[in-house]
């Protein structure tokens, strides 16, 4: 995303409608140049007037620790290495992430969670979590989320339906991880239950390691991304496209390691990176997804 927005970019980065956000530009609540006709934002400055509008009042608090916490994300893990901002990675699950963020025990969260009521990803569970906190849930990429087969697909597993076939071994996820919530989401609506799968004893605790479960076989079939698929040599029957999210308090947007994985993410090699690795969509990176 550019440094300098037009109306129509700031409108969709605030998830503002243009009239609003023209309204606070023309009456100099918003900051806003005019040049040749036009609207213009400063990215920058659009986004530390964001934070400024919501700050939560309260005593002080400590600074969290430098922790990105949640989930496991392979082209996230490439950006925090390459960009050097300094984040540690802690991928315990999106569910966990939230828990971290809101106990003051990481400085963002990486989430991937659906919502059956609003069909939407990340923010119905994060109100449910940080609730008063003064969070904004910034979009990392869509990902394409399906089943992880062997080459040449051998069972001709074309659902999530198929993984509840007899003997059919499946690579699971811890239970508090956005992959098991989203799985058990879609099982639901097939009208299937968890327990009418036959999934390994020991569940995966990371992308890459569903994909070392099926490649290594020691599962039929596991639910995971097409990027996982793709780094083994797998199959892969698409299901779904979900948003990952960065979720972190507004106030917290601005400290220099979240702000250098950002601009790294705006950057070609990174684009470049999302490409090769497969079943990325990057058209929303960096935008707003929820101001909670």
């Amino acid at each position: 995303m550019p440094d300098v927005l037009t109306l129509p970019e700031a409108a969709a980065l605030l998830r503002l409608s243009e009239r609003a956000l023209y309204d606070l530009a023309r009456t100099r609540r918003a900051p806003a140049l005019r040049l040749g006709g036009k609207w213009l934002f400063p990215r920058g400055r659009l986004m530390a007037w964001l934070a400024a509008q919501a700050d939560v009042p309260g005593p002080p608090r400590l600074a969290p620790p430098p922790i990105l916490a949640g989930s496991h994300d392979p082209l996230l893990d490439w950006a925090a290495r390459q960009s050097g901002c300094g984040l540690a990675l802690r991928a315990d699950g999106s569910l966990e992430g939230l828990a971290a963020l809101a106990a003051g025990e990481a400085i963002a969260a990486a989430t991937h969670l659906p919502d059956a009521d609003s069909g939407t990803f990340n923010e119905p569970a994060t109100r449910d979590l940080l609730a008063g906190q003064g969070v904004v849930g910034i979009t990392w990429a869509w990902r394409e989320q399906g089943l992880l087969v062997p080459p040449g697909n051998p069972h001709a597993l074309a659902s999530v339906g198929d993984l509840s076939r007899p003997g059919l071994r499946v690579i699971g996820r811890q239970p508090r991880a956005g992959s098991h919530v989203l799985l058990t989401h879609l099982l639901t609506e097939a009208g299937l239950r968890l327990d009418q799968i036959r999934f390994l004893r020991e569940p995966a605790m990371a992308e890459d390691e569903v994909a070392a479960a099926v490649a290594e076989g020691r599962a039929d079939a596991g639910f995971g991304i097409r990027a996982g698929a793709m780094a083994r040599g797998l199959g892969f029957v698409p299901l779904i496209h979900e948003r990952f999210d960065l979720v972190m308090r507004r106030r917290d947007y601005f400290e220099p390691p979240l702000q250098a994985l950002l601009a790294f993410a705006r950057g070609a090699a990174f684009a470049e990176r999302a490409r090769r690795m497969g079943g990325y969509d990057l058209s929303q990176t960096g935008a707003v997804a929820f101001n909670l």
